[in-house]
């Protein structure tokens, strides 16, 4: 009796297919391992001068000790982000044999490289905005260790064990399930309902960015093709690859552009969040030196005062502050709610700020004992501005309002900075790890994900997209996921040319996309329910 099956789609030809195992050679070795040690000693050299700049002397190493542990593991997040996420940079132009696959990797690594040391630092500081605003103010505490340690840990094992099983699940998506069930957590530990634990507002803008990538990805990657099938004759652009022969050159010359900008969108996007970590742990464990901007010059602190001044003046129609006006505004800022006292409060403490910067006469000269006081203070009144400028019950007059944006943006000058040497040290993590480790998630991406042979115009038109996609995110601050991007990219353009989906890996990538957030959340809230009993049991 004839089977009534349909027919299998015919395999991708095994001639056409990149060689995974070649092995780096001995210079390649140790150029690595020179460049790791190289990152590892210029961290701690810096670390070690700016703290010797503040003219403090250790009276204990336990905490530097903490401080070293920590930095390790946010560089080894971004090292493990570089070879889980930027594989799928390289998965196109190495299955179209535009680039061998140890070029292809080395190339993909310095443009991460370079993306991380040129990125705006936009999205590093909208990541720790989702944190509970009690653990940044104290951040230096055991739960502010045991947060930080947390969900840095629990992004690794995940992006660890997706990896291992091949699939390209997001480091975005992990992060920051990681971070939600720190806030979680440290919301019920307190006995409060655990949706008071996250700012949801901006977890929904992050969320939305993350839901949408994808799509936007399939569909504008498959409609990218079909413009290029309509306008574009060249037949060898729909082709796969003829044996191990590299494409024409100008179809070469446009994968290897578009690897290059999706490698370099990749570092300046994600290479933030490591850098959002970084600059917490800095601030927590060597207050005297990364609290506050020290480099700001001293010549804008008479405009910084006079700002506050005007700005205190402007909130002071209202009642006089209540006696507490910090806690009104931490209280603000973890349950949204305005009330009647907050105008005043938020007078009060930028009235207070305006007056220490100018006892001080500049950040340089804050003593260390007052830094992290003045950082709270500051972090309390940007926070609170950010959010009355979306509050729309509350109403303030046109100068208040400029005012108000005036010393926020001053404000966050002067505490939402990254040094040049945490962005070269991220930069180096990053871009060492997209050279090792990425053959698993590149097989899924080249082989798994459509039913033939990728061809050149799909590699480029899901790249470019990606591209694209990730370079407009990191303009507004948002986190993305590329592997998300452009995986959904191949499977796009794989649809617009009917050459048929791999449905099990498919399935596969939507379970992942699935459970990533919700695996992160319980992992990240379960360690620092654990971390925070441990350092408990140590006091």
């Amino acid at each position: 009796m004839p089977s009534s099956a349909a027919p299998a789609a015919p395999a991708p030809s095994l001639s056409s297919m990149p060689v995974h195992d070649q092995k780096p050679g001995l210079l390649s070795t140790f150029v690595f391992i020179g460049l790791l040690v190289g990152g590892l000693l210029f961290t701690g050299y810096n670390v070690v001068a700016d703290m010797n700049e503040t003219g403090v002397k250790v009276t204990s190493w336990l905490p530097y000790l903490a401080l070293g542990l920590a930095l390790l593991i946010a560089l080894g997040f971004e090292f493990v982000n570089g070879f889980h996420d930027t594989a799928n940079a390289v998965a196109t132009v190495i299955y179209t044999h535009s680039l061998s696959p140890n070029v292809a990797v080395v190339w993909s690594g310095f443009f991460n490289f370079l993306g991380v040391l040129l990125s705006s630092g936009a999205v590093a500081y909208g990541i720790i905005s989702l944190l509970p605003v009690e653990l940044i103010l104290q951040v230096g505490s055991s739960s502010g260790f045991a947060m930080v340690f947390a969900l840095l840990i629990a992004a690794i094992l995940w992006n660890l064990g997706t990896w291992w099983f091949g699939l390209p699940a997001s480091s975005s998506h992990t992060l920051i399930g990681s971070i939600i069930g720190v806030g979680i957590a440290n919301a019920l530990m307190h006995g409060r309902d655990g949706a008071n634990g996250i700012d949801w507002a901006q977890a929904t803008k992050v969320g939305y960015s993350l839901l949408l990538s994808p799509l936007v990805g399939f569909g504008c990657a498959a409609l990218l093709l079909l413009v290029l099938r309509k306008w574009v004759r060249n037949k060898a652009l729909y082709e796969e690859p003829k044996g191990k022969t590299p494409p024409p050159l100008w179809i070469r010359g446009l994968l290897i552009l578009t690897c290059t900008g999706v490698s370099f969108a990749h570092g300046s996007n994600d290479g933030q969040k490591g850098m959002g970590l970084i600059m917490l742990i800095l601030v927590g464990t060597l207050p005297m030196a990364y609290a506050l901007n020290r480099s700001i010059p001293a010549g804008q602190v008479e405009q910084f005062v006079v700002l506050a001044r005007n700005t205190q003046q402007s909130l002071s129609v209202t009642p006089p502050a209540t006696p507490d006006a910090r806690k009104v505004l931490a209280d603000f800022v973890e349950s949204k709610q305005s009330h009647a006292e907050l105008g005043p409060a938020l007078a009060a403490v930028i009235g207070s700020i305006g007056q220490q910067v100018k006892a001080y006469g500049s950040l340089a000269s804050v003593p260390t004992e007052a830094s992290s006081a003045l950082r709270n203070d500051m972090y309390l009144t940007s926070e609170a501005i950010r959010l009355l400028q979306k509050d729309k019950t509350v109403h303030f007059d046109a100068v208040t309002s400029e005012r108000l944006a005036a010393i926020k943006k001053q404000i966050d000058n002067s505490i939402r900075f990254i040094p040049s040497w945490v962005k070269v040290a991220v930069a180096i993590a990053l871009g060492l790890g997209t050279m090792v480790g990425w053959k698993r998630i590149v097989v899924t991406v080249g082989e798994k994900i459509g039913k033939s042979h990728l061809t050149y115009a799909q590699g480029a038109s899901a790249e470019l997209v990606a591209m694209m996609t990730i370079g407009a995110a990191d303009m507004y601050g948002l986190p993305v996921s590329t592997t998300h991007v452009l995986s959904s990219g191949i499977a796009g353009t794989m649809a617009a040319n009917k050459s048929g989906l791999q449905m099990c890996t498919i399935r596969n990538l939507m379970l992942a996309w699935v459970l990533t957030m919700p695996a992160a959340i319980v992992l990240s809230g379960s360690l620092y329910w654990l971390f925070t009993q441990m350092a408990t049991l140590m006091k």
